[in-house]
């Protein structure tokens, strides 16, 4: 993630990474209306931002349950002006130790951005950790998978720039 972000920094954008504990959120209901300081805050940042890049491992071929959860509170925006991710590019990166289940797990992150109304950048990133390392500072061991994960970032950046421009962000201004 801290490659994407890098690469949405590059391309002018502002960023902010909600992980690990921002994540641990009470499982979604939507026929509950308290949310935790967690929850609100998740919701919060996706209803101001423009772009959004969603990270995920992959477990037995499957995203995240974390993950998911917390895109399940994407629900709360069903209501807003630009609802769910609506007008928003969005990352989308898999890491798993393997190939099969990253690239599933990418599959059904880009069914659920769809789903969402997002727009997924064109390029996914599948990263099969049993040949990719990071590092602490969040280097890749391959070249190529990091520039591949900083270009995801830019083009989430360039998605919004471009729909700021063209007046697209919000779908109440015409």
């Amino acid at each position: 993630m801290r490659l994407a972000l890098a690469g949405a920094e590059e391309a002018g954008a502002v960023t902010t990474a909600l992980t690990g504990e921002a994540l641990r959120l009470p499982f979604y209901d939507a026929g509950v209306s308290e949310r935790s300081e967690l929850a609100v805050r998740l919701v919060e940042a996706v209803r101001e931002a423009d772009g959004v890049i969603v990270v995920s491992p992959g477990y037995h071929g499957a995203l995240s349950g974390l993950v998911k959860n917390a895109l399940d509170y994407i629900e709360d925006l069903r209501e807003d002006s630009r609802p769910y991710l609506h007008g928003r590019a969005v990352g989308l990166i898999a890491v798993a130790h393997g190939w099969q289940a990253a690239v599933t797990t990418l599959n059904q992150m880009r069914t659920i951005a769809h789903a969402l109304r997002g727009w997924p950048t064109p390029l996914g990133g599948a990263v099969n950790s049993a040949e990719v390392k990071f590092d602490e500072v969040g280097g890749a061991s391959e070249q190529k998978v990091e520039n591949n994960l900083r270009l995801i970032g830019r083009q989430v950046t360039e998605f919004a720039l471009a729909q700021l421009a063209a007046g697209f962000a919000d779908p109440t201004d015409g």
